[in-house]
């Protein structure tokens, strides 16, 4: 029973009827939840349907935690968390079941604890979390996962580079503007505003050097941010082309050579 409930939880597979049937019921229920995430916004559907929209999320908590609950409990059919303690722990502590964990978390707080009226609303904005559950039903998002985590490491050094460069231009704009602006570039921390918006190329001109030195200085700021925030763009499209190339590679080596078939398909 175990091992059929942790097969029909995970990604639908061919043929198997009760697995898919999940699948899309349990995608359906987070696109409605993320959809009534949205409409709460909206204080006229608020006041009118109140009541209704506890009652799912209620509903919607209660589904969650089940599922939640079940696959902690049938994880260890999968021979990779096959420890009845261990496995179980390694297993809540991937990606996807902290996902699972924080899209029902919040309800529960505020449930059982006294929440102060400035943290219930972020709280209940972390149910837009459930959006990431897609991640175990779409190929396009998993893939996404996986150039993230093969690309990390060159990752960590373009936002190493970016952060020098951060505090950099903002030490050296705020002691060239400081004395001219002394309320838009009255701190280094303050100046670094100004830093992201120039080197992202944003520009939205809230803040903005008066200074001829300053001017020169923001002009070859905002150039070289086009370069370096182009960086993290060319190596995930990079990533995506070997991710791509790799899983066409794996098809074309499951080919069989005799009829043309994926040879996974074979039986025996």
């Amino acid at each position: 029973m175990k091992r059929r409930v942790y097969v029909v939880m995970e990604k639908a597979t061919q043929g198997d009827l009760a697995s898919l049937v999940f699948d899309i019921f349990i995608l359906g229920l987070i696109l409605l939840n993320v959809g009534l995430v949205v409409v709460e916004t909206v204080d006229d559907y608020q006041r009118a349907y109140h009541k209704w929209f506890e009652l799912f999320e209620m509903v919607s908590v209660f589904i969650f935690s089940v599922e939640y609950a079940l696959r902690i409990w049938s994880c260890t059919a999968d021979s990779k968390y096959g420890h009845a303690i261990y496995g179980r722990l390694r297993f809540m502590k991937t990606p996807l079941a902290l996902i699972d964990l924080v899209a029902i978390f919040p309800y529960f707080l505020v449930l059982f604890f006294t929440v102060s009226a400035n943290f219930t609303l972020p709280l209940r904005l972390l149910r837009l979390f459930r959006l990431f559950k897609l991640g175990r039903y779409s190929r396009s998002m998993r893939l996404f996962g996986q150039v993230l985590w093969y690309k990390r490491e060159e990752l960590y050094v373009v936002v190493f580079v970016l952060s020098i460069m951060l505090v950099s231009v903002s030490s050296l704009m705020y002691f060239v503007e400081h004395k001219a602006q002394p309320d838009n570039f009255s701190s280094i921390p303050a100046t670094m505003w100004w830093g992201i918006v120039t080197l992202t190329t944003v520009g939205y001109g809230d803040i903005f050097p008066v200074t001829p030195l300053g001017k020169f200085l923001g002009a070859l700021i905002a150039i070289m941010g086009v370069g370096l925030f182009a960086l993290p763009a060319g190596i995930l499209s990079s990533g995506f082309v070997e991710a791509m190339q790799n899983r066409a590679a794996d098809k074309t080596d499951n080919i069989c050579p005799h009829c043309g078939r994926d040879s996974t398909d074979h039986s025996g």
